[in-house]
């Protein structure tokens, strides 16, 4: 019981706390007589100065789509109340009160430029008042305001938004606003946004006459300066599209023989305009790899574009045949040596392809006669030959005109000539299709070059068109 009773007799010497009673004496004195309506200057024909300032804390949300911002905003307002001021001694020290808004006179500052539904997003918050008239008024709020929203350089883009704040009846002559930081809007409690990048929020006091009133209206605005990070779209988006478009590449460098070409280019033809022309030129590969010598027959042009210029250019070569600029010309002249051979054929010779050296020599004496120094067997073989192709009058002078040797003879030569005739005819089908399958590799080939280049070429110029590349 001794250290209770020690506890009541310290508390019993104790000096009693007047706070309360004194700050509702000074409440009531205070407000007795305040007007919410009255505008607090000693002199009505000078303006009120209202000290302004923000402290951003947050960008909550940047709807490009819309273009509107939103952002997690503190105002600052402090003025001096006329009205509100008084001696501390008189009033047991109190040096400050909270008193709510709705009880005295506040600035009618409203953000212009808001797209918010109730239009002012703040919360009403107390005003600390003190005992020579300084008022402060801090309330917090969502503030959603419109932004001109400018993707151009879209994810490598800036944006600047404005916050337009000004009082919506108080003219300059009245009220007016003066920035409270020069350096502009206060950054230190900022929260980082994941998406954005803050450069800065300047502030700059404007001084504007309205078409609707000749008075000026003074505002402050604040600009909120912010960069895209590009991080996540460099590597979620513009990668992926690199990667894409270097997929579209590896087409030309598969088999044609595999039959997943046209399937792969098909599928990157539904991403971009360039894999859509790979597709197409994948057709034409595959048209060229898969021709025959029955269907169709090689222009000179593509001969010339595609087995000659084209391979020297890529430099391309062929089993067994080596493509330089030399050999290109040596073959040039050969086609020309050939053609004038032929032209100078009989028409018989160029349709059965023979030689026709016997049209100037002199006909045989008789069918048993020699030519030349070839020996008996070939006198009889090609004197047999050049009758073969005399038309006889009628069947008795066949009958009679050969031998039963000669007619043999004639019959061998006959199946000679046809099979050395398909055996040639194979022999071309089969370069001829050997052509053709080389031309498509070198299609392929050449699109691999031309695809690769502007591939690079795009990427570069895109990436270095953008003002900036990468932003953490």
């Amino acid at each position: 019981m001794v250290p209770i009773l020690a506890a009541f007799a310290l508390l019993a010497l104790l000096p009693v706390s007047e706070q309360g009673p004194h700050e509702k004496r000074l409440l009531n004195a205070l407000l007795a007589s305040y007007n919410t309506l009255e505008r607090p200057v000693a002199n009505e024909s000078e303006p009120l100065e209202v000290r302004f300032g923000l402290t951003l804390q947050q960008i909550i949300d940047v709807d490009e789509k819309n273009q509107i911002l939103t952002t997690n905003v503190w105002l600052n307002l402090e003025w001096n109340d006329y009205n509100l001021r008084w001696n501390e001694s008189e009033y047991g020290g109190v040096k400050d009160l909270r008193i709510t808004p709705n009880k005295l006179w506040k600035p009618d500052v409203l953000m212009y430029n808001s797209a918010d539904e109730g239009f002012d997003g703040t919360y009403q918050t107390n005003v600390v008042v003190r005992n020579n008239g300084s008022c402060l008024y801090v309330p917090p709020g969502i503030f959603k305001s419109t932004c001109k929203i400018d993707i151009t350089w879209f994810p490598f883009d800036d944006q600047h938004c404005d916050m337009k704040f000004g009082s919506w009846t108080y003219d300059g002559n009245q009220l007016d606003l003066i920035l409270k930081d020069e350096a502009g809007g206060d950054l230190s409690d900022f929260i980082t946004n994941g998406e954005w990048y803050l450069i800065g929020m300047p502030g700059k006091k404007n001084t504007i006459t309205y078409a609707c009133c000749p008075e000026p209206y003074v505002d402050v605005t604040f600009t909120i300066m912010i960069r895209r990070r590009t991080l996540y779209y460099f590597f979620n988006l513009i990668v992926p599209c690199v990667l894409i478009s270097s997929m579209a590449l590896l087409g030309f460098t598969l088999p044609p023989d595999s039959g997943e070409k046209l399937t792969l280019g098909t599928y990157f033809n539904c991403i971009m305009f360039m894999v859509a022309s790979s597709v197409v030129l994948t057709v034409v590969v595959l048209n060229y790899h898969h021709r025959t010598a029955d269907i169709h027959e090689m222009p000179q042009w593509i001969k010339t574009v595609f087995l000659q210029w084209l391979p020297w250019i890529l430099r391309m070569s062929r089993p067994g045949k080596k493509i330089t600029r030399k050999t290109i010309m040596m073959s040039n002249r050969m086609r020309e040596l050939e053609l004038k051979e032929r032209s100078s054929k009989s028409l018989l010779a160029n349709v059965l392809d023979i030689d026709d050296d016997f049209r100037h020599a002199p006909p045989p004496p008789n069918s048993t006669a020699s030519t030349g120094n070839l020996g008996p067997g070939c006198s009889i073989f090609r004197t047999d030959f050049r009758r073969s192709f005399v038309r006889p009058s009628t069947m008795e002078d066949v009958g009679g005109g050969l031998s039963s040797h000669h007619r043999e003879l004639h019959l061998i030569l006959r199946e000679l000539q046809f099979i050395t005739a398909r055996m040639k005819k194979a022999d071309e089908e089969a370069e001829l299709i050997s052509d053709w399958k080389f031309a498509a590799m070198v299609v392929d080939r050449f699109c691999l070059f031309v695809f690769t280049l502007f591939t690079i070429i795009a990427t570069v110029a895109v990436l270095l068109s953008a003002p900036h590349i990468i932003v953490q």
